[in-house]
């Protein structure tokens, strides 16, 4: 065996489970971990004596002792949400240190060498906090993190789609076990150019087993609070291993022991693929908003590339053949892409002879804005508005420059709120850091600044004002760290909407027909948004008016504008 000096290691951390691979002279490599298996569950256990066990040995362990384990923790990267393990506490990031740690010491026996490098990879839907995250859990590993790649991309490389035909678009379709992506990618020449990508952080394979465990309980007349956590664990193993016996069978069984009783419980493909309806139409929505953001249509996708175990569900791979109207290419093992990918892109960072040289680009995967006052139909400011700079999926890196104005006269001074978010209202987007900047006093509308947005490869953001007047700039390096919510927090606090305050805003259908239009605001960029946030404006007005004759005609009005953009 082959072995490069100085290798760098690609490493696929996954929710349900994590694997490595290295280039060889015959191309990517899986490196099998201590048990000869390629998988090694993202299971983290503590024994009494403080022993810690990842993988498989984790995984049964804590069957036995699910107060002494952790598992799907990549679903909480970045956040504080911490973990209990017998007498220790962990955050996500350290727990994703041991798995981390565990694969760097497979790759070492296997290899035969000191492993001090990777490239590793994360959803594409991660934002730079839980990339940051990611970045610190491989340190945490003993390893120096050459570069963090959005798995995706990954598994473009993985399938060899930089060597096709130029001038092509592929679709990659990442459904793991507790994250789902999707990317859109433009090939030409020697350029992989990531177009658009969107995904639910909190959407995989578990989801897809848990119905089986609701359903399970429902039929049995069984409250889940009846259940110890040991056998609440059991219980999820068996309904896992029915979700993938329906990949030969129509009809599937649990049998499961309560209260020295075997309840049983069968299910056919046809009824479960109901109960995953509402799952497969969370799974559309991403892949309308990626087509959207790219401006094209499913019909110009020249491929569909599946990557995640969770692809491998009848289930799913039938709704993903209806959806795209074309056969997937599931030519690579779906589990195995991404770190096959990782290993690639670590031969490229090599500079390794065997490996065509790629250009990669990356897009910005939320939007980037300030907080400003908009004017009123009453010539008065309501302030709390947000104006993105850097539009969601804008290729990277990238600068963009907005000018806003002083809003008072003698006004001294202009606070910029860095915000990341796709919500009209500042207050419902997720703070980044903020800046103040000195202006001459002046008459209100006179005195300016540029706002410029630079937003790198790494996924730093660096903001610069500068005043028109006097020419000062003033520069601030902004890292995504002074907010510790959830993404979970977050994404309540986008739906806590102000309007609910207002009296005439409380009516069903105005409140049904503002929520819509959020939400078209929020899938939408550049100038279909400006567009959607006038019209939203002009509602609001109506509404403020308290004029039931003014409400009706701007609710009409309202009614058909957005129906016409939600059937495009």
């Amino acid at each position: 065996m082959h072995v490069c000096k100085n290798m760098i290691i690609g490493i696929d951390l996954g929710t349900t489970n994590s694997l490595c691979a290295y280039y060889s002279d015959e191309g990517a490599k899986i490196i099998p971990n201590r048990l000869g298996k390629p998988l090694t569950p993202s299971v983290v256990s503590v024994d009494e004596q403080g022993m810690v066990s990842v993988g498989e040995t984790a995984q049964e362990y804590a069957l036995l002792h699910p107060d002494r384990a952790a598992d799907v923790f990549k679903r909480f990267m970045g956040t504080d949400k911490k973990y209990t393990l017998g007498d220790h506490t962990y955050n996500a990031e350290e727990l994703s240190a041991f798995v981390l740690r565990a694969l760097k010491e497979d790759a070492e026996t296997y290899l035969k060498e000191e492993v001090t490098e990777a490239v590793i990879s994360v959803p594409a839907y991660f934002d730079d906090k839980r990339r940051k995250a990611t970045k610190r859990a491989g340190e945490l590993a003993g390893l120096k993190v050459e570069r963090i790649i959005s798995e995706p991309t990954a598994a473009a490389i993985a399938y060899g789609l930089y060597e096709k035909r130029t001038n092509t678009r592929f679709l990659v379709f990442d459904l793991g076990g507790g994250t789902f992506d999707v990317s859109i990618l433009e090939l030409f020449e020697n350029i992989l150019e990531v177009r658009a990508v969107a995904g639910d952080n909190y959407l995989g394979g578990e989801d897809f087993t848990d119905l089986l465990v609701n359903e399970f309980l429902q039929k049995n007349e069984i409250s889940p609070d009846a259940l110890t956590l040991r056998e609440l664990g059991r219980l999820h193993k068996a309904a896992e291993n029915a979700k993938r016996a329906f990949t030969d069978e129509d009809e599937v069984s649990i049998v499961f022991p309560y209260q020295d009783e075997d309840k049983e419980f069968h299910i056919s493909l046809k009824d479960y693929e109901a109960l995953c309806e509402p799952l497969l139409e969370k799974i559309r929505k991403p892949v309308q908003r990626s087509l959207s953001d790219a401006h094209i249509k499913l019909s110009d996708i020249d491929e569909v590339v599946l990557v995640g175990g969770a692809t491998k569900l009848s289930t799913v791979h039938n709704f993903i053949v209806k959806l795209f109207r074309k056969f997937p290419d599931t030519s690579i093992n779906p589990d195995e892409a991404v770190a096959l990918g990782a290993a690639i892109q670590a031969a490229m960072k090599e500079r390794n002879e065997a490996v065509k040289e790629v250009i990669l680009t990356d897009v910005c995967s939320f939007t980037l804005g300030t907080e400003i006052s908009v004017e009123r139909a009453n010539g008065m400011y309501e302030a709390g508005h947000f104006m993105p700079i850097i539009d969601r999926n804008t290729v990277i890196p990238a600068s963009r420059t907005e000018r806003v104005y002083t809003l008072h006269d003698n006004q001294d001074s202009i606070r910029v709120n860095v915000l990341q978010g796709e919500s009209r209202f500042a207050q419902n987007n997720l703070l980044l850091g903020s800046m103040t900047v000195r202006v001459p006093k002046n008459t209100a509308g006179e005195e300016a600044v540029d706002i410029t947005y630079t937003y790198d490869i790494n996924s730093l953001l660096e903001v610069q004002v500068k005043v028109i007047s006097t020419g000062e700039v003033k520069k601030q390096i902004i890292k995504g760290k002074s907010n510790e919510m959830s993404e979970e927090e977050v994404q309540q606090r986008m739906e806590e909407l102000s309007y609910l305050k207002v009296h005439p805003r409380d009516q069903e259908e105005n409140r049904l027909l503002l929520l819509k239009g959020e939400r078209l605001y929020e899938e939408s960029t550049g100038d279909t948004r400006v567009m959607i946030d006038m019209w939203l404006r002009k509602f609001e007005e109506a509404l403020n008016s308290r004029s039931r004759e003014n409400i009706e005609d701007a609710r009409r009005e309202l009614k058909e504008q957005l129906a016409e953009l939600d059937n495009l």
